[in-house]
């Protein structure tokens, strides 16, 4: 349910909802785009060594330009950065459309296709940057980036569908004439977003306050590097998989020019679910166990993908490994937009993606080498030890970075504090700490009366109160049987045992109480050995008499 809810959360963000849908729409419209170019490199020059030339010349300008953007995309409002380059490529997709339709030069078109790509290196850095000063709070970031990797995958698949429809009936131009309109809507989108002030952001080699970045990032060095490390595996092992994702169709499984982009389906697939997946387990407060898991399914569908001798098997591996990659991407990503600080995230997304891009490229060239060398069994077999490797390293590297921190007010914190509700999942206690109602009791109030129907338990905030209890003679005078205080829990017997309060709770002082429900208290503690700690250790129906007791002591 806390899934649902934050996911609720997110699409009630209008900001944050329009910004997905309108680069949604512009993804598809660059699959469009790049289905297209390549068509029509090919039809003019039927040579695929000029065909290469072109994807690789693509690449390029994110390998000299990213880190620029991103130092430019700290000096200025981001969202301004977004709609600039977005009206700006329009442009160059105009030109294109012309181009393409007059039958122009081919080098006039591989110049535009170059001015696009450098146009697009400013993407990356500017949304990892703006897209956190959307959310209205940190526990919305990752979702964020999980519903962002889920529609850009969707793009992925649909895209190239569209395109090939397109392209059958409305020609070439149409492509780039719709792949013009999308960043048109893009940039109505942008343009009602709010702006980022641009005085929160750095300049040159230092903070808006004067430090050097050095100090900026002080502290986080360790943590980066981790996020870095998985990151240059994983490209480097997607670059590889680019270009032997044509050998394994062809050579491997000998299932024809088809099996190729079977495969590549078979990557888009995965990478929708992997994104659904990350849109689960980024909620959870310790990001470690998501980042082994995507290790493992990488490496795995590697390992699958490379002993594979029929189609299917291979089908399979390739979602797998692209669930996982997918994985660490998200997760990634919400670990460096909440490490780095927003003065320079920007940068550090330019560095990133400059280091990503050139893994990318090198291991596009030396895994074909080497598994024509060892075997595209062994080559995958080491690729999937080394990003479990990378992984495990940057788990220790990230440390207690990985970790998210709780989100409750002050008053809520004492739930997670409760000795009688130890070894309880931290997720589950801090969802019981957001549901539950904070109650105000003043000095002299009675809390819990005996007698009454058990409905609730509580847990003391900050305070203290005095638990009495009058004899079964109904005695005028009652027997206190203890005081208590913050961080203590009591009405639970009550609920447990499904009886009446046995005794009456008073506040001594003024009190602050967290106020759980039957429905709330008996779902949290629904484990038989939570409920059997609770029925053993504290003997009074309602109220604790005597000292409170370790948990070590009443397990012996």
């Amino acid at each position: 349910m806390a899934v649902f809810s934050t996911y609720r959360s997110v699409l009630r963000n209008g900001a944050l909802t329009r910004l997905l849908a309108g680069e949604f729409i512009s993804s598809i419209g660059d699959w469009l785009y790049l289905v297209a170019l390549l068509v029509v490199v090919y039809q003019r020059e039927s040579d695929t060594v000029i065909l290469g030339i072109v994807g690789a010349g693509r690449v390029l300008p994110y390998v000299f330009l990213s880190v620029p953007a991103g130092i430019l995309v700290d000096r200025v409002d981001r969202r301004l950065v977004l709609l600039v380059t977005d009206i700006a490529r329009g442009v160059v997709m105009l030109g294109l459309a012309l181009l393409v339709f007059v039958e122009g030069p081919l080098w006039a078109i591989i110049v535009l296709t170059l001015l696009a790509a450098s146009l697009a290196t400013f993407f990356g850095p500017a949304i990892g940057a703006y897209l956190p000063s959307l959310v209205r709070d940190e526990s919305e970031i990752g979702p964020a980036n999980s519903a962002w990797a889920s529609l850009d995958n969707l793009g992925f698949i649909v895209g190239p569908a569209v395109a090939g429809l397109l392209i059958a009936v409305g020609g070439l131009t149409l492509a780039f004439l719709i792949n013009a309109v999308t960043f048109a809507i893009v940039a109505m989108v942008l343009w009602g977003l709010p702006a980022r002030p641009p005085s929160r952001a750095g300049a040159g080699d230092a903070a808006p306050d004067g430090r050097p970045l050095s100090r900026v990032l002080a502290g986080s060095w360790r943590a980066l590097s981790g996020i870095g490390l998985v990151n240059v595996v994983g490209q480097f092992i997607f670059g590889g998989l680019s270009v032997l994702t044509v050998v394994i169709a062809i050579d491997v499984l000998r299932a024809g020019d088809a099996a190729t982009g079977y495969l590549n389906a078979a990557i888009g697939v995965g990478g929708l679910i992997g994104a659904l997946l990350s849109g689960v387990l980024v909620l959870r407060r310790r990001l470690a166990p998501p980042l082994l898991l995507g290790a493992v399914l990488f490496g795995a569908g590697l390992v699958v993908v490379g002993l594979s001798g029929a189609l299917v098997p291979a089908l399979i591996g390739m979602a797998a490994l692209s669930i996982g990659d997918l994985l660490l991407n998200v997760v990634d990503t919400t670990l460096l937009q909440r490490i780095v600080s927003d003065e320079v995230r920007g940068r550090a997304f330019g560095v990133l993606h400059t280091v990503t891009v050139g893994a990318y490229a090198a291991g596009a060239f030396l895994l074909p080498v080497a598994s024509t060398v060892v075997g595209l069994p062994l080559v995958f077999g080491i690729a999937g030890g080394a990003i479990v490797l990378a992984v495990v390293a940057a788990v220790a590297l990230i440390g207690e970075a990985a970790v998210q921190p709780v989100k409750l007010d002050p008053e809520r914190l004492v739930l997670l504090d409760v000795a009688a509700f130890a070894g309880l999942a931290p997720g589950r206690l801090e969802a019981a700490a957001l549901g539950a109602t904070v109650r105000r009791a003043a000095a002299g109030e009675a809390i819990v009366e005996q007698g009454a129907p058990a409905e609730a338990a509580y847990v003391i905030a900050s305070g203290a109160v005095r638990v009495t209890q009058t004899n079964a003679a109904g005695d005028a005078a009652a027997t206190e049987l203890r005081t208590m205080g913050r961080g203590e829990l009591f009405g639970e017997i009550g609920l447990l045992a499904g009886s009446g309060r046995t005794a009456t709770v008073t506040a001594t002082e003024p009190t602050v109480l967290l106020e759980l429900d039957r429905t709330a208290f008996l779902d949290l503690v629904s484990s038989s050995a939570v409920t059997d700690r609770l029925l053993t250790r504290f003997p009074a129906p309602d109220a604790h008499a005597g000292p409170r007791v370790a948990p070590r002591e009443v397990a012996a």
